[in-house]
């Protein structure tokens, strides 16, 4: 045994040897640029809904749900005809719609986390913004299929697009941009909450009231005055307005320079501020 065991230990060195010499071999590949590390990180996002599908649930179901429900439960109480009220509350689904999504880019932070992958990713050789930046660009493909299923649902029930095809380019252009501002907030969340449902809790609770107090179901006009300054001061009016006036083909530019005003002001308050968390949280 003493000599077997010698012999072993006279072979560890020239298998270090041989492992060494295959190591050694080629060139050390170069350090991935921020912006291939991000396009990485989005596509494992994608490849995330590819092997859970369910995870497109509420970017398929939702925006379905509330064109049908609130179009022909509200529409003759509020408009007198379902055909009218389309025509207004189409782009305020589009707009809740994205923007409930926007909440998942913390919960899907916040798995990450408490599961110990951003351990992992930490570890690397990468920018330390790409594992933040990446998620966000494959969530807004959620976006744009989210609001794309409820514009042809609309469509369907007989909506018109009045601004065309262009019209409609411009409001997922808009919807995209603020949506991506508001889940870097989210995302900031989400690696401050403990747990993915606390993000989710919190989150929702934060969006009903900014999204139903605003102009995407009921005009403000018809509210009490009080009410209707606070509706007509909520950011989210203007992103209604804008998608709105996208859609119809009568735009405003000052609509559309305040809501990419506002998204560009979460970016550079939240996007930071996340990264800064990432560093020192996870």
């Amino acid at each position: 045994m003493t000599t077997q065991a010698q012999q072993q230990a006279g072979s560890t060195p020239d298998l270090d040897a041989s492992l060494l010499a295959v190591l050694a071999q080629g060139e050390r590949p170069s350090r991935p640029s921020a912006v291939s590390a991000a396009l990485t990180f989005g596509w494992r996002g994608l490849l995330k809904i590819k092997h859970v599908p369910e995870q497109l649930f509420d970017v398929t179901l939702t925006p379905i749900l509330f064109t049908l429900m609130f179009t022909f439960i509200w529409g003759g109480a509020i408009e007198g005809s379902t055909g009218e009220y389309l025509q207004y509350i189409l782009p305020g689904i589009l707009v809740v719609t994205v923007t409930f999504t926007t909440v998942y880019s913390g919960v899907t932070m916040n798995t990450d986390l408490t599961k110990g992958v951003v351990d992992r990713f930490r570890s690397l050789p990468i920018s330390r913004s790409a594992p933040l930046a990446g998620p966000l660009l494959a969530d807004s493909c959620r976006y744009v299929l989210a609001a794309l299923v409820g514009l042809a649902v609309g469509l369907v029930l007989g909506y018109n697009v009045d601004g065309g095809v262009l019209g409609v380019i411009g409001a997922l252009a808009i919807l995209v941009v603020f949506a991506l501002g508001l889940a870097w907030a989210f995302t900031a969340l989400g690696l401050v909450m403990k747990t993915p449902q606390g993000v989710m809790n919190f989150g929702f609770t934060l969006i009903f009231p900014l999204t139903f107090m605003s102009s995407a179901f009921v005009d403000p006009e018809t509210m009490p005055d009080g009410l209707q300054a606070i509706v007509e001061q909520n950011p989210f009016t203007r992103v209604v307005t804008a998608t709105r006036g996208l859609l119809e083909g009568n735009a405003s530019w000052d609509d559309i320079g305040i809501v990419l005003a506002f998204a560009a002001l979460l970016t550079a308050i939240f996007a930071p501020l996340t990264i800064r968390l990432y560093r020192t949280k996870a």
